[in-house]
């Protein structure tokens, strides 16, 4: 059975900083590129950052120069470190796994909640 089990969300004032963790269990996760997406209240689910397993990352726009992905294969863990937190960072925040081969599979986690205001 596969889990994705996210931690670290929470409620932080503007400017400050969250560190997410997703663990993951029942993959090779090694093998696994691995993402964070987030949903904001009306609007569509969008990807933040993900990682390779060969460690390249991608990363929105929005974020670039304040959030860094990272993945931590021996404890099969991808973590979202995020700075300078602003009030549109609010959003529900996914871990999401998957697997570009011949099969491929795709794993989301059940969501860890940010919410940034003052």
């Amino acid at each position: 059975q596969v889990q994705l089990v996210e931690s670290g969300g929470g409620l932080v004032q503007p400017g400050g900083s969250l560190r997410l963790s997703c663990a993951a269990s029942g993959i090779i996760f090694s093998i696994y590129v691995m993402g964070w997406y987030r949903q904001a209240p009306g609007k569509q689910r969008e990807l933040v950052a993900a990682i390779t397993n060969g460690g390249s990352t991608n990363y929105a726009d929005s974020v670039k120069g304040r959030f860094t992905i990272s993945r931590d294969n021996a404890k099969n863990t991808v973590y979202l470190q995020m700075n300078t937190l602003k009030p549109e960072d609010t959003a529900l925040y996914y871990c999401n796994a998957h697997y570009y081969g011949l099969n491929p599979r795709d794993y989301w986690g059940q969501g860890t909640q940010v919410t940034v205001s003052s």
